[in-house]
């Protein structure tokens, strides 16, 4: 069953500051839980209080990667879905060694139209 907006937590990682509020807040806009973090273990703990159901973070981010975040997060929450989003062309053979160990999380480009997100979240959450 899709959940409505309002019931989804969305966590937005992205170590750039804006961009992570900026689609935090286009989400709140359109009715979701969504929380901004810019550090990829600010948001790893924040899950053991607030289990997120969707995971949208960067690809490319110092200390933890999005994809890494994506496998820890889904490994300690199997219900939790995942988008990652990338300015980058070069993470091709990241994402593939994600779906060579059985991962296959969807990728979106930077910049992110509001209204192609929102309609990945409804794809990936149905």
């Amino acid at each position: 069953m899709e959940q409505t907006p309002a019931h989804t937590r969305v966590f937005v990682v992205d170590d750039e500051a804006n961009i992570a509020s900026s689609l935090a807040t286009i989400l709140r806009i359109h009715g979701f839980d969504a929380r901004a973090f810019t550090e990829p273990l600010a948001a790893l703990s924040a899950a053991r209080f607030e289990t997120p159901d969707l995971l949208i973070s960067d690809v490319i981010m110092p200390v933890l990667s999005g994809i890494d975040l994506a496998i820890q997060m889904q490994r300690n929450y199997p219900k939790c879905r995942v988008l990652l989003f990338s300015g980058q062309a070069g993470n091709s053979d990241m994402l593939q060694a994600a779906r060579d160990d059985g991962h296959n999380f969807e990728l979106l480009s930077k910049p992110v139209h509001p209204k192609v997100l929102l309609d990945m979240i409804k794809k990936v959450s149905t």
